[in-house]
């Protein structure tokens, strides 16, 4: 079946283009470049995985409870539209949310393998080069990944959340080198990874945990990069430069806070929009889940350099500013452990399950 076949409402262009800006840059200096980057670049090379063994696809999934959502999380619970759903209405409630979430997950992803790429073409250092093309190579697994699951579990798919979309044209139309990694190695991955890490450490179902976090593991390097190459960069650049990278940052902040709500799927419920925004801003647990998902941008931010006084008002007035001092290095093991701890987990299950069907061979030999 097509994609198109699955989508709620299809894309406004099946073909979006972005026209490219700036300079492909060759480096001739082959030296060893940077240990911390190298460093890096081995572990991607290491770390590499195949989506279609690593993950159990055999996993059943409800698509009418994929996560495992409990009632008070539905932005919905307590209204009077609630209260007038059947089960399987509120089923397919939680099948669109899912999909919407996976689907604005999977669109990111995508756009994160085109700029990876980017970074590739026109980063002037080769040890970057050398990184970005390891993660363009995870991007593209994710995208199969998050694809496979919406088509051969959900079925269903939603476009391109519009605000995501601007984010993502925004950092690819500028000829900058750097911003390719501050749009989406900072802004969109990060917030996409405290995303992944919310709903992997709630949903009760094994298949969206495994997925979540395989990718989540991949993507504490990517993030480990950014903060790297920019940190680097960024003290090399005057007042002027420095505060042109703070407004991008607020205004795509704004954009990712705004993109959260999900207003389209309580638009597919027949919810006219502006109703639907006014419940999805009275909803605790998306105040909860938005605080959250700055977890891993704030203190990004201000690592790599970028924490001026109008970027500093902009968290204040989003009610992220404590954020600021997160420990970032420690959610990134944290993120590897947790997709360790579930490989050994499963490793530990299918040895479980030979050794059983061996004894279960050896006793069946035995019996006259």
């Amino acid at each position: 079946m097509s994609t198109h076949d699955l989508y709620v409402t299809g894309p406004r262009e099946p073909l979006w283009q972005v026209p490219a800006s700036g300079a492909a840059r060759f480096n001739w200096d082959y030296d060893d470049g940077r240990d911390r980057l190298l460093a890096l670049y081995q572990k991607g090379k290491d770390k590499q995985w195949d989506g279609a063994k690593r993950i159990d696809w055999d996993l059943e999934v409800d698509p009418y409870d994929p996560l495992g959502t409990p009632d008070e999380a539905m932005t919905l619970y307590g209204t009077s539209y609630w209260d007038k759903m059947t089960d399987r209405n509120k089923g397919d409630l939680r099948r669109h949310y899912t999909s919407w979430q996976f689907s604005q997950f999977l669109h990111g992803e995508q756009g994160a393998m085109v700029c990876a790429a980017r970074i590739v073409e026109s980063v002037p250092d080769l040890d970057a080069k050398f990184y970005s093309a390891t993660q363009t190579m995870d991007e593209a697994r994710h995208a199969e990944i998050y694809a496979r699951f919406l088509h051969t579990k959900l079925g269903m798919l939603y476009p391109i959340n519009d605000n995501l979309q601007s984010l993502l044209g925004d950092t690819l139309r500028d000829s900058r080198w750097d911003m390719p990694y501050l749009g989406m190695q900072v802004l969109i991955e990060g917030l996409a990874l405290a995303a992944f890490g919310m709903i992997r450490d709630t949903t009760t179902k094994p298949l969206p945990k495994q997925i979540l976090a395989y990718v989540m593991q991949d993507e504490a390097r990517h993030v480990a990069f950014g903060r790297m190459a920019l940190r680097d960069y960024y003290t090399q650049l005057s007042d002027a430069e420095l505060r042109e990278r703070e407004e991008f940052v607020i205004e795509g902040c704004y954009l990712m806070r705004d993109r959260l709500r999900g207003v389209e799927v309580l638009e597919n419920f027949g919810i006219p929009k502006k109703e639907a925004e006014q419940l999805s801003e009275e909803s605790e647990f998306l105040h909860l889940f938005r605080k959250l998902l700055f977890s891993r941008i704030v203190p990004c931010v201000k690592d790599i350099g970028l924490w001026g006084e109008r970027l500093q008002k902009a968290y204040v007035d989003m009610g992220v500013f404590d954020l600021g001092d997160s420990n970032l290095d420690l959610l990134m093991t944290q993120d590897e452990e947790i997709a360790e701890q579930l490989d050994r987990e499963r490793f530990e299950a299918e040895e479980t399950a030979r050794v059983a069907e061996v004894e279960g061979a050896i006793a069946d030999g035995a019996t006259p």
